[in-house]
């Protein structure tokens, strides 16, 4: 496969930027197409969680992805992780919910693991997420979770330097770890941030899964 067409499922126009810049720093080869789908967090929100509605509309952007020619999908939106799932069932293509290979990378540095969001339903998604990979793996997990409160809206409305102080502020009132994430694809612009305030390593999604994808289609030749 020489140039394989990788499709980005977004739910804001966030994490176009980041997991554009991962691919140019490890996979810069790969053809990239960008969906957006914007409603979705909002849709999210006012319901309180997924719905079968909001589930079938993920069904349909993974369906229009493999007609159009999609080798692999990536979505990066980090609170619909059911609904993922859902889609992954559904092809045979390879298709990366956004944290799996973050979690993975984490749990093979410790247990102790501190997780950051600027959404707060990613927090709840990323937690179950967190807790089945560990026992899959027969892990213990002692996950202490922080919310950069209005990160997220912070950053929409174009105040970078202070969305990466709050998530800052947040690594700050993480108790003890061995490895902090980040939870979301724009969060990776705070990553140095964290990595001074909190003196650990420091995960961003958007560099894991563009690896994890990468090893996924050599593997298939």
């Amino acid at each position: 496969m020489n140039t394989p067409r990788i499709f980005l499922i977004h739910a804001t126009p966030l994490s176009i930027s980041p997991i554009n810049t991962a691919f140019d720093r490890h996979w810069p080869q790969a053809e990239l197409v960008n969906l957006l789908e914007d409603s979705l967090p909002r849709d999210l929100k006012a319901a309180g969680q997924l719905t079968p509605a909001i589930i079938q509309r993920f069904l349909d952007l993974t369906r229009y992805a493999v007609s159009a020619g999609a080798d692999a999908i990536l979505f990066t939106c980090s609170a619909f992780g059911e609904a993922i799932d859902a889609c992954k069932r559904e092809v045979s293509i390879p298709l990366l919910k956004p944290n799996e290979a973050m979690i993975e990378a984490a749990l093979a540095q410790g247990s102790r693991i501190g997780l950051l969001a600027t959404f707060e339903p990613t927090l709840a998604s990323m937690r179950a997420e967190f807790i089945a990979a560990a026992e899959r793996q027969g892990q213990a997990l002692d996950l202490q979770l922080q919310l950069a409160e209005d990160g997220m809206q912070i950053l929409a409305q174009g105040d970078g330097p202070e969305h990466d102080r709050r998530v800052a502020q947040a690594a700050d009132a993480l108790g003890p770890a061995e490895v902090i994430c980040l939870a979301q694809f724009s969060m990776a612009r705070a990553s140095e941030w964290v990595r001074q305030v909190s003196g650990l390593p420091v995960l961003t999604t958007p560099d894991s899964a563009v690896l994890k994808l990468r090893g996924l289609l050599d593997q298939a030749g």
